[in-house]
């Protein structure tokens, strides 16, 4: 994971109408209540409305989150003081081996190139106990998103809280599972604000590779957030394992 793609504030304020609380929310939030889970760690936790939701009485909840701009917006919002909030990646991550749920909502450990991969997910392990379950969602690569990304099916106008918007996304470079794409974002000013991203699309059979060479079991990758099958043309894997 690296920069930081929402380090406009303007940017950052507009994140939660974006990406709002939904069925993603709630699968997660169930699934720890499934687990009674009493300490949760959010992995890319972001501007926190999943991990401040999380945050009921008796029950431990860390966002970690690489974004400072993002982090920042989390601690000022309604309910931030009963999350413990950490700046940084995984290196920042404790691994105390007590937490009881990891999750990586938004499409977190996209951001996470092939290289780091393997590590990322040690040392989340290394968060869970024994038995300990981490939870996360990714793009499937045979649905081919990216190819929607372009500035004719992206480019929009509208009017929000931090004034009239214009925005378009472009892709610049595929190779491999490997996507980078700019987010424009043209504000009143006429300034041009552009956020490169870059997105690291895994089959389930990496992922499941991955996490079995972590030390996790018992991995079952859904089709969506209700439990649906997977096929060849599932746009997203919900996956979910055990820490054996």
């Amino acid at each position: 994971m690296t920069g930081d793609p929402f380090g406009d504030e303007r940017l950052v304020e507009l994140y939660d109408l974006d990406n709002p609380d939904g069925v993603d929310h709630a699968y997660y939030r169930a699934l720890a209540d499934e687990l009674k889970a009493t300490k949760i760690l959010d992995f890319g936790c972001g501007t926190g409305l999943l991990t401040r939701s999380l945050a009921t009485p008796g029950r431990e909840v860390i966002g970690v989150d690489p974004s400072k701009t993002m982090l920042d917006y989390a601690r000022k919002q309604p309910g931030a003081e009963s999350v413990t909030w950490i700046d940084g990646g995984s290196t920042a991550v404790d691994q105390t081996g007590d937490a009881d749920l990891v999750l990586s909502s938004g499409n977190t450990m996209m951001y996470v190139s092939t290289e780091e991969f393997p590590a990322v997910l040690a040392t989340l392990a290394e968060a869970l106990r024994p038995g300990g379950v981490i939870s996360f969602e990714s793009r499937n690569p045979a649905a081919r998103a990216w190819e929607q990304w372009g500035r004719d099916a992206t480019y929009g106008e509208r009017d929000t809280s931090v004034g009239h918007l214009i925005e378009w996304m472009e892709v610049t470079e595929v190779d491999n599972g490997r996507v980078v794409f700019d987010a424009h974002n043209v504000f009143e000013d006429g300034r041009d604000t552009v956020s490169t991203n870059v997105l690291y699309f895994r089959t389930a059979e990496e992922i499941t590779a991955g996490l079995e060479a972590a030390g996790f079991g018992s991995i079952d990758a859904r089709a969506g957030w209700n439990g649906e099958e997977l096929t060849d043309a599932s746009r997203l894997f919900v996956v979910k394992a055990i820490k054996k």
